[in-house]
């Protein structure tokens, strides 16, 4: 069993930046596959990233291409969302998963943090 903490969401003008991270505690995150969903009010959970077991793979939302950066720290059980220039549209419940493969937690993840609200003025 893998408990996923999110942190790092808040409240910002567009334009601004803010790091989420999602610490995960039970079992290490080594071995898995990591990911960042968000849901919008009204609308679908989607994927925003993910980043296979060693970071050889990173997956983007051409809706966040160029402005967010995953990265992860397996010591440390850890993973991160950098995000830059953030747009009105980015405002949303922020949700860490994991997975076994990176195939899986873009899909079908296996765990899920409580989320983390991102809310992004204009």
């Amino acid at each position: 069993q893998v408990q996923l903490v999110e942190s790092g969401g808040g409240l910002v003008q567009a334009g601004g930046s803010l790091r989420l991270s999602c610490v995960a505690s039970g079992r290490t995150l080594s071995p898995y596959a990591l990911g960042w969903f968000r849901q919008a009010p009204g609308k679908e959970r989607e994927l925003v990233s993910a980043i296979s077991l060693r970071g050889g793979t990173i997956y983007y939302a051409d809706s966040v291409k160029g402005r967010f950066t995953i990265s992860r720290d397996n010591a440390k059980n850890t993973v991160y969302l950098q995000m830059n220039n953030l747009k009105p549209e980015d405002t949303a419940v922020y949700y860490c998963a994991s997975g076994d493969t990176i195939a899986i937690v873009t899909t079908t993840p296996r765990y899920w943090g409580q989320g983390t609200q991102v809310t992004v003025s204009s």
